[in-house]
């Protein structure tokens, strides 16, 4: 396919779905002379169309094209592979069926694309198709894509003056809709607005009663007078002595009354009792050294007193 006309392809599958809310997969109506057409000219109808339509495709017949390829005047060998490929299709149903022998293929279609006569295409079908005759319908229906097979190269019809006409005229409203500044609504998009509106008017009177019991329970709680805050309190003091205090207390003792561990203890509550402080809960043993060590530690304080005096 060549680049200018797969582009003037995609832009006009792209008007279809502004103008008539096609979307991928596209569902595309197969006739039984396409896959003739297309078998004898040795395409894949299935790839051919998804490259025509730019994107996902839906391959679907009816039952009376089917019927169409069991009738056909070749050899068993011949029709198998396009019974093949007819069924590997989504099955359109047309209720013809029933009928004794299947009607053309322009009576079939018309009655699935535009039922009661009511040129519109509702359930945005693409229409690959041979036969002009139903070409020629469908460029009456509003919003059909016609797809069909010239000399192996598969071809896109541009839009018909119907179809031209219904797109001008949306385009039309639109433009005064946007004058006016007054969008118009489908009658599906205000049951939804209502339904929304409904919705949230409920949340809110359920939340305006959770707020108005948790107000009541608010009332009946007592006040009373405010702790302070617990981080800007002092916080007490701890009975004892520090250990900075014990370090203190012990250098403040004279040199020699350091003799005796036990001693030194003791004279340590002493010391702390008359400045008013409070003995420590649980008497702590010192580990007594030997004699000859402690001359030792002796010689090495006096030692150090001396330079300093």
């Amino acid at each position: 396919m060549r680049g200018k006309r797969s582009k003037q392809y995609r832009k006009l599958m792209q008007s279809y779905g502004m103008a008539f809310g096609f979307r991928e997969p596209y569902q595309v109506l197969i006739d039984s002379q396409m896959i003739q057409d297309t078998a004898r000219f040795k395409m894949d109808l299935l790839v051919g169309l998804e490259r025509v339509l730019h994107g996902k495709i839906k391959p679907m017949i009816t039952q009376c094209s089917i019927r169409h390829l069991y009738t056909l005047p070749v050899p068993q060998s011949e029709k198998d592979p396009l019974i093949l490929l007819a069924k590997s299709m989504e099955r359109r149903r047309c209720n013809h069926h029933e009928l004794e022998n299947a009607l053309s293929t322009l009576e079939c279609l018309s009655s699935v694309i535009a039922p009661k006569k009511s040129a519109t295409n509702r359930n945005r079908y693409v229409v690959a198709s041979q036969e002009e005759e139903v070409r020629r319908f469908c460029r009456g229906v509003r919003g059909v894509p016609l797809v069909y097979v010239k000399r192996s190269v598969m071809i896109m019809e541009p839009m018909g003056e119907t179809t031209i006409g219904v797109k001008e005229g949306m385009e039309r409203e639109k433009f005064r809709t946007g004058l006016r500044g007054k969008p118009t609504k489908r009658k599906r998009d205000d049951d939804e607005d209502m339904e929304a509106r409904n919705d949230s008017r409920s949340n809110k009177e359920i939340s305006d009663d959770a707020r108005g019991d948790e107000k009541a329970k608010k009332r009946i709680k007592a006040r009373g007078p405010k702790g302070p805050n617990p981080l800007s309190v002092k916080k007490p003091r701890k009975e004892g002595l520090g250990p900075h205090e014990s370090n203190s207390a012990i250098s403040a003792l004279p040199l020699k009354e350091l003799e005796d561990p036990v001693e030194v203890v003791d004279d340590i509550i002493e010391h702390n009792s008359e400045s008013g402080q409070s003995p420590p809960g649980k008497r702590k043993r010192k580990r007594k050294h030997k004699p000859g060590k402690l001359d030792d530690m002796k010689g090495l304080m006096a030692e150090d007193v001396e330079p300093s005096s």
